[in-house]
């Protein structure tokens, strides 16, 4: 407990020292920042490269934020509810396999927002092309066809074909 009527000891520590034989003397500097942005931002395109067909992110849905101050506002949600997905005509076990993101807890609470985000669901599966598990197999069911494939190796179809991430209100 702090005793008398001294100043609140409330210190602003920002700086970063080094140690060095001599205790904390030399402050530490930021200098790299912009080439760590760089490589973050390579290591980033080289992870979307090296999945290459598939999507970088998970499928999410459009919700409505909490509390009547931003409930106006519409953001991505941590994932489908069990109805949304049913409407869809997909199974959860399913639905994560082909990333789309999955939350059993969330429940739909309006129409509106159950139909914006099984037409969200319809449009990703509309564009999503599944590949057999093993390469020179025969096409199974649910597996897309030997052409749709060969056509989902082009970089162009990929880039036309990802489902955007905006949301519109």
């Amino acid at each position: 407990m702090v005793k008398h009527n001294n100043v609140i000891p409330n210190i602003h520590c920002k700086k970063k020292y080094l140690e060095s034989s001599r205790g904390p003397l030399k402050v530490k500097l930021a200098l790299n920042q912009a080439g760590k942005k760089k490589s973050r931002r390579l290591a980033r395109a080289a992870k979307a490269a090296a999945i290459a067909p598939r999507p970088l992110k998970l499928l999410r849905p459009a919700v409505h934020c909490p509390t009547q101050r931003y409930s106006a506002k519409v953001r991505l949600g941590k994932g489908f509810t069990l109805e949304e997905l049913k409407a869809a005509g997909l199974t959860a076990q399913y639905a994560r396999t082909v990333g789309i993101a999955v939350d059993h807890r969330r429940t739909n609470r309006c129409n509106e927002s159950l139909t914006r985000n099984v037409a969200r669901l319809e449009e990703y599966k509309s564009k999503l092309v599944v590949f057999p598990k093993k390469r020179l197999s025969k096409v199974k069911n649910g597996d897309s066809s030997r052409d749709e494939c060969r056509r989902s190796n082009d970089k162009s179809v990929n880039a036309r074909n990802s489902v955007s991430y905006n949301i519109q209100a």
